[in-house]
């Protein structure tokens, strides 16, 4: 089978799932998108399992190339890392919507079966890694604890700017994000650690 046609798909089954979400997954969606004739998407992924897991083994693939760009510019101080996380943030109403937006309905469909939730695991483990690993070369006082409270804010940071609803964007402190990825390294990783 044509590789180039297969990503193809599997990048429509993506923006399907982005635009329609999990119930919209369909052959035929996924054809339309990948402006192919019918039937092709079933002739590559010939049930609807098959078709969630291209779309999740794609998002891990995306998900790998956007840790490997962001690794290339690693924080060296508290500062830079503010403007990595912020760069994160900024992408998720940015080029990495749709990804993000996939991925959420990926994950409610992980919930009601094992296997996706398998394929989906190395994303949020490496983000745990990963945001560990720029918090210490940022050169923070890094515990597993304040690592994973950092990663664990980013997380349920995105279904909120996904949504954008401004009441809730004000609420959470989102609709600034600057100001937002300060207070959560602030409340992490107080710059004036209490003495006693």
């Amino acid at each position: 089978m044509n590789p180039e046609r297969r990503d193809r798909l599997r990048d429509a089954a993506i923006e399907v799932l982005a635009s329609a979400g999990g119930r919209g997954l369909t052959h035929r969606a996924v054809d339309a998108a990948a402006e192919v004739p019918a039937g092709t998407a079933k002739n590559y992924f010939p049930t609807r399992e098959a078709l969630l897991g291209a779309a999740a083994e794609r998002c891990l693939e995306l998900y790998q190339r956007t840790r490997a760009a962001a690794a290339e510019r690693a924080p060296t101080d508290r500062e830079g890392l503010a403007v990595v996380l912020r760069a994160l943030l900024g992408d998720v109403a940015g080029a990495g919507r749709s990804r993000l937006l996939a991925y959420l309905e990926l994950q409610a469909e992980a919930a009601r079966r094992p296997w996706l939730a398998a394929v989906l695991d190395p994303i949020a483990a490496a983000d745990f890694a990963g945001f560990e690993a720029a918090q210490r070369a940022a050169g923070l006082p890094v515990t597993p604890q304040r690592a994973a409270t950092v990663t664990l804010a980013m997380h349920a940071a995105i279904p909120h700017l996904l949504a954008g609803g401004p009441d809730t964007l004000a609420a959470a402190g989102l609709d600034d994000l600057d100001r937002f990825v300060r207070g959560v390294l602030e409340a992490t990783y107080p710059e004036k650690e209490s003495l006693g």
